[in-house]
């Protein structure tokens, strides 16, 4: 085992002296923000790259997701998963709207569409799934009930960077995909985040949303925020863009590495690949079930131990903090299959730079254990 800790991500960091160009361009120009050069190459970039067409850039992917529940209006009751990171119903208690948690899909980990229509009420007015470990959702069935009730449907999509289904990127789907640029992401800008648009009149409201709600030098239109990205975080995600797809790829090695070490590893299932999707492998989950010797706390403190940094991602469950609990739709007897997956649910190291030797590492003390 390494000397030095091991996480279950750590943040892709180029060469220094490929940064300080940047850094001297920000420097000579005097611009920091407000929508500066660096800003307008990094949108390009990322709509060319993603293949989307409309992106505004956030200074973090939660002023995203609370600015894209005001851009669609968004009020009343939302459907929306509890296995997720506590900002994605954050979001919706700050816009004053009530979140309804339905239970996920045992594979996926997904919202589970097909028990989506039972929670819906005269007050419901949108849907926001999240793309779980960037596994994405069922999107044709989420839009089809959306559709058949007037809803808006809103992705969380913060892990989901460059994932592709057959028809091409998943932040395609719904009204609004939101990304998250954050440190551990697979990509990021320091701190950051977007929204992915389906038309420019949206994306004209949403840049009004970000900055104040200025349209112009004196005139306010609505009650915005300040999300800007700043210059240097889009100048590290210009730099980081060069770099994206041999992270992807270590990522892809670094999955089938755990998977063929893994095998036959009795009480330990990972997380079944979709077909058809080009991942983006930006969490390794593994399920620790009753028929492995340790329970799964056991198993992460035994890790802990070892100075693997591993993480229950997602435990407790959004709806078993006490700001959600009381709500009806949170009682652990509506969730149960997310009360199970949140109870065996551990995520093991995977990030660039994560060497062959630390991946058996990490394997051969779950299997030493079993």
């Amino acid at each position: 085992m390494s000397d030095k800790p091991i996480f279950v991500t750590q943040p892709f960091l180029p060469p220094l002296d490929e940064f300080i160009p940047y850094l001297q361009q920000i420097w000579d120009s005097k611009i920091l923000t407000n929508g500066g050069p660096m800003h307008q190459q990094l949108e390009l970039k990322l709509g060319e790259y993603l293949g989307v067409e409309h992106i505004a850039l956030f200074n973090n992917g939660t002023i995203a997701l609370l600015t894209a529940l005001q851009a669609l209006r968004v009020t009343g009751e939302v459907i929306t998963t509890p296995y997720s990171f506590v900002a994605t119903t954050h979001s919706l208690l700050w816009n004053g709207i009530k979140p309804v948690f339905v239970d996920i899909d045992p594979c996926t980990m997904n919202l589970d569409s097909a028990k989506i229509e039972a929670a819906i009420t005269p007050q419901t007015t949108a849907i926001l799934p999240t793309h779980c470990y960037g596994n994405p959702c069922d999107v044709e069935a989420i839009q089809k009930i959306a559709d058949k009730y007037n809803l808006r449907v809103i992705y969380d999509a913060a892990h989901a960077f460059g994932v592709k289904d057959a028809g091409g990127s998943i932040l395609r789907h719904g009204d609004l995909s939101v990304l998250s640029f954050h440190a551990t992401k697979v990509f990021n800008t320091f701190e950051g985040g977007a929204i992915i648009c389906p038309d420019a009149d949206t994306l004209k409201r949403i840049n009004q949303l970000k900055n104040f709600g200025f349209v112009d030098e004196v005139t306010v239109v609505s009650t915005g925020i300040n999300g800007k990205m700043n210059e240097v975080s889009a100048a590290f995600g210009l730099l980081q863009l060069q770099y994206i797809d041999r992270a992807l790829e270590q990522r892809r090695n670094i999955d089938l590495h755990y998977r063929e070490l893994l095998f036959g590893v009795s009480g330990i299932d990972c997380l079944v690949s979709t077909p058809d999707i080009c991942a983006n492998h930006t969490y390794f989950p593994i399920l620790v079930g009753s028929n492995f010797p340790l329970s799964r706390d056991e198993l992460y403190e035994l890790l802990r131990s070892h100075g693997v940094m591993v993480r229950r991602y997602f435990y407790p469950l959004i709806s078993d903090f006490p700001v959600y609990h009381d709500y009806p739709s949170a009682a652990p007897g509506n969730l149960l299959v997310a009360q199970k997956i949140a109870q065996e649910i551990l995520c093991l190291p995977i990030y660039p730079g994560l060497t062959n030797t630390e991946v058996a590492s990490v394997a051969a003390l779950i299997a030493q254990a079993s």
